[in-house]
């Protein structure tokens, strides 16, 4: 049975950084003490800034089992403005110990042609895990959401939203800059242990409402998890939800 949406609701991103700290803290340990290594996949945005302000000081962490992935890329250069791995890196890996062989990133040589770039990523993906051609399960995936419903690069009305055989697809033509991509999909996404959504803001409010409230199907709604489906939401991002909706205010 899909996992059951849990939603909490915090009153300030601060608020949502130190429970984000508190949260991927545990699940980190629980995931080492399980099969020795942490999985994690990191989207762009804010996400890497919220996520970062107390982790990176947070003494407890074993970050030498981290396993850092994307879960959607830009078709950039490592060092270019718009690549989520700059983002990440400035935030957190920059001040965490987390080996470079463990930073699983788009590959430089092809990011003029998408489709060989995530077919690549596919094939890191199942190194990382093995080499097994099983579907892997990521511990977490820490996801954002835009003002259109979307998240990773899967856009409301978008041909990928139907894939399913492959676990990395690619897109030129994001209605976002830049329009050249690669992301994870749905079967992989929803195979993680844990999705958690963490979303500031009121220009986001509309489309939590929608999604929460009204079961659109809007692209970010169409996210489960084998384990749990979470949302971290501030006071802005859960300002048009129903009441009986927040069963959890932090």
């Amino acid at each position: 049975m899909p996992a059951t949406p849990e939603i909490f609701r915090f009153s300030s991103s601060d608020d949502i950084s130190r429970a984000l700290d508190h949260f991927v803290a545990e699940t980190a340990r629980a995931a080492i003490a399980r099969s020795g290594r942490f999985t994690v996949s990191l989207s762009g945005g804010s996400l890497p800034k919220t996520l970062a302000k107390n982790l990176k000081d947070n003494k407890s962490i074993e970050w030498s089992k981290w396993h850092i992935f994307f879960a959607d890329e830009r078709c950039v250069a490592l060092d270019h403005d718009e690549s989520n791995y700059l983002l990440a890196k400035q935030q957190l890996l920059d001040h965490v110990p987390i080996p470079a062989t463990h930073v699983y990133t788009i590959n430089q040589a092809l990011v003029q042609d998408h489709k060989a770039a995530a077919k690549d990523y596919a094939a890191q993906i199942k190194t990382a895990f093995g080499g097994s051609d099983a579907m892997p399960s990521i511990d977490l995936n820490l996801l954002g959401i835009g003002p259109d419903g979307h998240c990773c690069s899967l856009f409301p009305g978008h041909r990928l939203l139907d894939v399913a055989d492959v676990w990395v697809a690619s897109l030129d033509d994001s209605p976002k800059p830049p329009p050249s991509r690669i992301t994870l999909t749905y079967p992989i996404i929803n195979n993680a242990d844990i999705n958690l959504f963490v979303v500031t803001g009121d220009g986001k409010a509309d489309a939590i409402h929608k999604i929460v409230d009204q079961k659109e199907a809007l692209p970010s709604g169409r996210v489960q998890a084998k384990g749990r489906l979470i949302w971290f939401l501030d006071d802005g991002a859960a300002g048009k939800l129903n009441a009986s909706t927040l069963k959890y205010n932090l």
